[in-house]
């Protein structure tokens, strides 16, 4: 039989067209089997897959493929993230419906997905832009709006110019909109809030489920992002007698307190602040939250006039307004201790404000006139009333209870994190489902008239602004209560209020409810999720409190959505991230076109471990090309000596077919664990590589023996079916090719005989001082004292150490040797 070329382009499409048609990715219920849910973040639909996305689901689909093999029933679901602002900026710009781009994008994505050979079971789909999904935002909404966990506030926002929508704390980076990268500012608007701090605890608390599954820079980001802090509320009084408290971490310096700072939006200035002070409370407050948090902005205040009164010694101290202190953290005001702050002292300096130490340092008593600046370190407290004496650390909790004890002040916690700004000024998203009646206030909507749904025949007239507010049809309404007029809400929800539960619709995507019951707490929680860091503060997290919400609520059995999660690095090219802007992207499309989709799913499992980035290398690619093109050509050429029956267990083997077996099973074993436990994909096909090469070491006639033959359907059997999780398409040919009737994705993943995998025969590395000089081949059974002996009687170490001091030898079992000199 004549050995065949390696046409990719009619294999892939030829298997494609098979698994579609046979319908092999399609799931069900199977409580025979151990349940895997396997998840990549589903992504928006920009029109277009670019090497991101393709990394990031060819790490999805290898996983997919080797649970199935490996006995589990797997859930590999897709769908899309369908709302948000590219779709409403292209309707302005292009005068396309956004409806109509959503639509196409998701056409030509789908299209994309299958030239890859993805494993995705596509009855599963969901897209967060139709309103039998949307639906359940709305019904959810309603649901926390009863609880007290959604509400409406007058606040102070992130305002994106550009986008003309408020963004969370979270997509504020460095001062900038997360998506647009223009400049952010303040501005104070009705917003609609979920109550996220209220598990605060719970969230942090989780991570004692998830730490053994999440990588841990994760869980640190979130954890910071949260920010616990237990300090002390002081109740400081204004010499007006009203109450002033704040809340300090460190209590231990209570006594040190020489001004108070309040924070510019604070509503007690409302009422108070007039002229130069009114002038700096308005140039502050437009200036955006993160600005005034950086180290590097000048910290700026002005004296208001009052004087806050001290419960601990009764001195009174000058409040200050400060551009450094918001709103948001506390009580919007804080102690200032300049001799015990970096920050107080330079301010304290800036504004002539008193400096009084209470804590000295034990080693070199502390001088005020010669200070520049504060002393931070532990140390001993001095004119500190009752821990006066103590060492600082104690002295926290002394000066805890003697507050509680005196009335004046009490233990607290206080979080970082603050409530999750769900309200958008956009069109293109979920209608937030309220209304407004002049006579019953604010009203949710009922849940026999959800969905809210979005008008679809919009007009933007050229403008960024939504075209909601000025459709009568969509806003004036009836109120639910009353039947009077009402006015419905115009702003939309967080596109990330979208894709915080879209992994439990996936379970049960046609049912009539928000999910079967039943299905989701099958396949809940997800077992492998998949995505970016850069979601690690905010769709992780959000994802993790809806979670705990709807466990709240009675639907879901788990608190937690994600028990495994991989953060894939980034695909970058000539040293960046692929960006139009820097005209350094590759069109996966091409490179398919060019070498086939097997060798791009290969290049991206190779090129690096999943999760550091990527470095794109078009050498890398052809490589992969090669050892794709020497693996056909091996099989095609001895595809004829398979044997379905029998096996070389027991059998008499040569030398060199035993060398060939052992080098098989340990490629199984590597290739197993680095799979399952170390999830190391480049070093699972570096194996196979070497194992490739070993095969053409072989002589040919070896394998035409019986035995060969034998050991030959071997490695066909093994090699075929562990290449079919990387590379799908060529392996199903190459498995048909040699007469195998069922497809390779329903297949047993190869196991192997440990005893098979010791070698019998290992490399032993000589050095001296740490240097390779030498090596031998032993038995791997060779002693520690064998070693150190042979390596002493090697004619290169002798040469090397003749007339040297030998200071030590170092035996290293099994792997090396080295032999100290000196002189």
């Amino acid at each position: 039989m004549a050995e065949r070329d390696y046409n990719f382009q009619e294999i892939e499409k030829k298997w494609q067209a098979r698994w579609i048609n046979e319908g092999i990715f399609k799931t069900r219920q199977d409580t025979s089997k151990k349940k895997f849910y396997l998840l990549e973040m589903f992504p928006y639909p920009s029109g277009r897959l670019h090497m991101g996305h393709v990394r990031n689901y060819t790490i999805g689909d290898l996983m997919a493929r080797f649970m199935t093999m490996n006995g589990h029933n797997v859930l590999h679901p897709m769908g899309w993230d369908s709302f948000g602002l590219p779709a409403e900026n292209a309707a302005i710009q292009n005068n396309i419906p956004p409806m109509k781009w959503t639509r196409d994008n998701i056409s030509h994505m789908k299209s994309q997905f299958a030239k890859l050979g993805f494993s995705y079971d596509w009855d599963k789909e969901v897209a967060t832009y139709k309103p039998e999904y949307y639906k359940w935002n709305q019904w959810v909404f309603c649901r926390m709006f009863e609880k007290g966990l959604a509400y409406k506030k007058k606040a102070p926002v992130n305002w994106c110019p550009e986008c003309a929508t408020v963004l969370a704390n979270e997509q504020v980076e460095d001062g900038k909109c997360w998506r647009c990268d223009s400049e952010v500012i303040q501005k104070e608007l009705n917003q609609w809030f979920f109550k996220i701090t209220v598990y605060a605890e719970k969230l942090l608390k989780g991570h004692d489920i998830l730490k053994a599954g999440w990588p841990e820079r994760v869980l640190v980001m979130q954890k910071n992002w949260i920010g616990r802090s237990t300090g002390l509320q002081v109740n400081f009084k204004l010499e007006s007698g009203e109450d002033f408290p704040i809340f300090t971490t460190r209590p231990d310096t209570v006594f040190g307190v020489t001004y108070m700072v309040i924070a510019p939006e604070h509503p007690f200035l409302e009422t108070i602040a007039q002229g130069e002070v009114r002038d700096f409370i308005e140039r502050f407050k437009n200036q955006p939250i993160l600005e005034r948090l950086s180290e590097d902005k000048e910290k700026e205040g002005i004296d208001t006039g009052l004087k806050v009164i001290n419960p601990f010694n009764g001195e009174k101290i000058p409040l200050f307004v400060g551009n450094f202190v918001l709103m948001e953290y506390g009580t919007g005001a804080i102690m200032s201790v300049p001799a015990h702050d970096s920050r107080d002292f330079a301010f304290a300096k800036k504004y002539n404000i008193p400096i009084k130490v209470v804590i000295d340092n034990p080693d070199s008593p502390l001088d005020i006139n010669t200070m520049t600046d504060a002393y931070v370190d532990d140390g001993i407290c001095i004119h500190s009333g009752p821990i006066t004496g103590m060492n600082n650390r104690e002295g926290i909790e002394k000066i805890s209870d003697y507050a509680e004890d005196k009335g004046i002040g009490k233990r607290d916690v206080n979080y970082r994190l603050k409530d999750w700004l769900i309200s958008r000024q956009r069109y293109w998203g979920c209608p937030i489902p309220a209304v407004y009646c002049e006579k019953c206030g604010t009203v949710p909507v009922p849940d026999d008239q959800l969905p809210v749904v979005l008008p679809v025949d919009v007009d933007f007239q050229g403008s960024s602004q939504s075209p909601l507010k000025q459709m009568d049809s969509f806003v004036n309404t009836t109120c639910p209560k009353c039947g009077g007029h009402a006015v419905r809400e115009t702003d939309t929800m967080d596109t990330f209020v979208d894709s915080s539960w879209y992994f439990a619709k996936y379970t049960s995507p046609g049912s009539k409810d928000m999910f079967d019951r039943d299905a989701v707490n099958y396949w809940m929680p997800v077992d492998q999720y998949i995505g970016g860091i850069e979601h690690a503060v905010m769709h992780l997290l959000y994802a993790r409190f809806f979670t705990m919400v709807l466990q709240d609520l009675g639907l879901l059995q788990c608190s937690e959505p994600f028990t495994r999660l991989l953060t894939q690095g980034m695909v970058i090219k000539d040293g960046s991230k692929m960006s139009k802007s820097k005209g350094n992207v590759v069109d996966p499309d091409e490179i398919i076109k060019s070498y086939g989709a097997d060798t791009v799913r290969l290049f991206m499992l190779f090129a690096s471990p999943p999760d550091k980035d990527l470095d794109w290398s078009d050498k890398g690619v052809e490589g992969c090309f090669r050892f794709v093109g020497r693996v056909w050509r091996f099989v095609e050429k001895f595809r004829e000596l398979y044997t379905p029956e029998g096996s070389p267990e027991g059998v008499n083997l040569s030398t060199e077919l035993k060398k060939i077996r052992s080098e098989l099973h340990r490629t199984i074993k590597a290739v197993t664990y680095d799979i399952r436990e170390r999830m190391q994909y480049n070093t699972a096909i570096a194996r196979m590589m070497e194992l490739t090469n070993a095969l053409y070491q072989v002589p040919e006639n070896e394998f035409s023996t019986s035995e060969g033959k034998l050991v030959l359907s071997e490695i066909f059997n093994s090699l075929i079916p562990m290449l079919s999780v990387f590379v799908p398409h060529v392996a199903e040919e190459m498995w048909e090719s040699i007469g195998r009737p069922t497809l390779l994705y329903r297949h047993n993943w190869p196991g192997f005989r440990e005893d098979l995998t010791v070698k019998e025969e290992i490399e032993i590395v000589f050095q001296v001082n740490g240097k390779n000089r030498s090596k031998m081949n032993a038995s791997s059974s060779i002693t520690k004292e064998e070693m150190e002996k042979a390596a002493l009687d090697d004619g290169k170490i002798k040469e090397l150490i003749s007339g040297k001091q030998v200071v030590k030898v170092i035996a290293v079992p099994g792997k090396l040797v080295n032999v100290v000199i000196k002189g």
